[in-house]
């Protein structure tokens, strides 16, 4: 049976995409996969649900700033590189796909020395510092939005290509009905589903409190506040909130009329497959390089979303009356949602998930019976 590795992690965003690929892939063939993930943080648990063997490496983070921590990250990268060699070449997968994210660099650079073919794919609106690393070993990169390719130096575009964002096959088969079931809510209730990903966001959760009093007069708010949010606000009939909701999110996001959101590209992507309108607040400032800026502001382009801006503040900060004013504004004007929708549906045409599967298996049949296992060298 043919081996395939996969890598990448430190969030859901790069986690969930990989998964709808691995899941792609074995409804086209038998085949092994694990993932190679590290070994602190979410990726373990994430992966291992879902039935995937999982390996963990050391991981360091890729700054583009000056930090301390470099220094330190530096020598985990190091080491994440020869643990990852030492998996590949006792596991011999035939190909390697990265997902992206800082853990992936060491998987493909060691496929790459080993001779394992490596294919990736970028979420995001504009490259990350991960993914043009690893433009260096892929044989063939895929995008998520048309753009990112112009982003790439000429020496790279010819490998490359848009193919949307994988997004899990849970969302096809997404039901509204079983999300209400799920939240306890009648087929009756309007519901703003409040989405700051896998981790949660601060920020948003600061502006969700101040403004909730507010957004209750138009809908159910279900807030997804993150595992690791102190939070004290208890639930009622009009809130209803969860550290992280997994395998019912596709049905919940079903069940919503209208999502609040950061613009991280795995949010933003399912929740444009089920056709959501969306209000962004994307994460800015010195701890991002602004790639939810640039997710959102394409979003916006195509007429999927609208950013939450500060309406009064002249130093730009927002306020609990900038959010229930964008969310009463859209609440109000069902034309505007339906419009919303109807962009949002046609910004993510695509299967991404099924589209890269087939690249790979077309990798897969270049390669004889007995090699399949094992393409790299020893």
């Amino acid at each position: 049976m043919v081996t395939i590795a996969f890598a990448g992690g430190g969030t859901g965003g790069h986690i969930y995409p990989g998964l709808a690929v691995a899941g792609a892939l074995r409804g086209r063939f038998p085949c092994r996969i694990f993932w190679i993930g590290a070994n602190t943080g979410m990726d373990r648990a994430i992966v291992e649900e879902a039935g995937v063997e999982f390996y963990g490496i050391p991981a360091g983070k890729l700054r583009r700033y000056f930090s301390l921590r470099n220094f330190i990250d530096i020598f985990r990268v190091f080491l994440g590189y020869f643990a990852a060699r030492k998996i590949l070449k006792r596991e011999k997968p035939a190909l390697l796909f990265s997902k992206g994210g800082f853990v992936s660099v060491p998987p493909c650079a060691a496929a790459s020395r080993l001779g394992i073919s490596v294919f990736t794919h970028e979420s995001d609106y504009s490259p990350g510092l991960a993914t043009r690393i690893n433009l260096r070993f892929a044989s063939r990169v895929f995008t998520a939005f048309p753009d990112t390719v112009n982003f790439l130096s000429p020496a790279y575009r010819s490998k490359a290509s848009c193919v949307g964002n994988p997004v899990r096959p849970d969302f096809k088969e997404a039901d509204a009905a079983k999300g209400r079931a799920f939240l306890g809510l009648d087929q009756n209730a309007r519901i703003l589903l409040v989405l700051g990903g896998s981790l949660g966001a601060v920020r948003l959760n600061t502006l969700v409190r101040e403004s909730l009093p507010a957004l209750k007069k138009w809908y159910v708010v279900v807030h997804q506040t993150g595992p690791h949010a102190e939070w004290d606000i208890p639930p009622d009939d009009s809130y209803k909130p969860y550290p992280f909701i997994h395998g019912e999110m596709p049905h919940v996001i079903a069940a919503a009329e209208l999502v609040l959101c950061r613009s991280g590209a795995g949010t933003v992507f399912e929740c444009a497959s089920l056709a959501k309108p969306m209000i962004l607040l994307p994460l800015s400032g010195s701890g991002t390089r602004g790639d939810q800026v640039e997710n959102a502001k394409c979003l916006e382009k195509a007429g999927a979303a609208v950013i939450l801006k500060s309406a009064a503040n002249s130093s730009g900060a927002l306020s609990a009356e900038d959010v229930a004013e964008a969310v009463g504004r859209l609440a109000e004007d069902g034309e505007k949602r339906r419009t919303m929708a109807n962009a949002a549906s046609s910004f993510a045409p695509m299967d991404g998930a099924a589209v890269i599967a087939g690249a790979l298996s077309d990798e897969m049949s270049k390669y004889p019976a007995g090699v399949k296992e094992g393409a790299g060298k020893t």
